[in-house]
């Protein structure tokens, strides 16, 4: 009878990592082709779509730069990001701890309002945004970028920094409250390192839509290219039958250079956080 768990478990991991490998496959061919794309013309493009190119000219990436100007669009799109990201967790992290120390009915409510935020789609507040950027007069203003973006992610932030919050022991706080420690102090000097690992999580999820958001980065800035994002730069590339397909690859290349920068440099605490996520469940 152990022979036979020890098969079933044996049977169970390889049909995981089977399945892994296969999941793994599925996202590596269209970076695959992305990449290669890049680096050829359109008619190497369509009659070899799948064939490494003849040669490794960055002539596609010098020309996405300057038909672009993707370098500016790049930092536009920093800018934002990083200012978004700020405030979202400056807010998040003293909200998820209010409510993971909260008790009562009210602390349920004030939860379930945040979780609320799950159901609205981004594209039904289009329109108020709009009209709301234009009675601030921050229409075509990073600035408005900058103070929206938090809102569209305070929901999920909250969240799940919450959860984290709660797997800490009250006995922690209590000592610390013990010493004279404030509220403020409590959060930044007991919870914060603790909870590195959500953090970095729900930073690196917010960073993901900050950086690919378009809609509402098209509607409030527009396309002039002092202020446009790198979500809005990439597609004017697109002209009909003119459009050189290997240059609009390589521009989507460099516009998701960042992305896998940031996450080489936060996969190590991605990586604790979900084995954390795994061994409490």
């Amino acid at each position: 009878m152990a022979q036979n768990s020890s098969a079933s478990r044996s049977d169970a991991g390889y049909l995981s990592h089977g399945l892994v490998w296969i999941y793994a496959l599925i996202l590596a061919v269209p970076l695959y082709y992305l990449l290669v794309t890049s680096f050829k013309q359109n008619q190497e493009i369509f009659t070899a779509p799948a064939a490494l190119p003849t040669s490794f000219d960055l002539g596609n990436y010098i020309d996405a730069a300057q038909f672009t100007e993707i370098g500016q669009a790049l930092s536009n799109s920093a800018m934002i990001t990083i200012g978004a990201e700020a405030i979202t967790l400056a807010l998040a992290l003293p909200a998820a701890y209010g409510l993971a120390r909260a008790t009562g009915r009210l602390a349920r409510v004030v939860e379930g309002v945040f979780a609320g935020g799950f159901l609205i789609p981004a594209f039904a507040a289009l329109v108020p945004t709009v009209l709301l950027a234009i009675s601030l007069d921050l229409f075509y203003n990073p600035l408005f970028l900058i103070l929206f973006f938090p809102a569209t992610q305070l929901p999920l932030s909250v969240i799940l920094l919450t959860q984290f919050m709660r797997a800490i022991p009250a006995e922690l706080e209590e000592s610390a409250m013990m010493d004279g420690a404030s509220r403020w102090s409590i959060l930044w000097q007991v919870y914060a390192p603790l909870v590195v690992p959500g953090i970095v999580t729900v930073a690196l999820l917010n960073f993901l839509t900050f950086w690919n958001e378009y809609l509402f980065s098209l509607s409030i800035l527009g396309v002039d290219p002092a202020i446009r994002t790198v979500q809005v730069a990439v597609p004017t590339l697109i002209g009909g039958q003119a459009t050189n397909a290997g240059t609009l690859a390589a521009a989507c290349v460099i516009s998701i250079i960042p992305v896998f920068i940031v996450y080489a440099i936060f996969n190590r605490q991605m990586e604790n956080a979900l084995v954390a996520g795994a061994l409490k469940g």
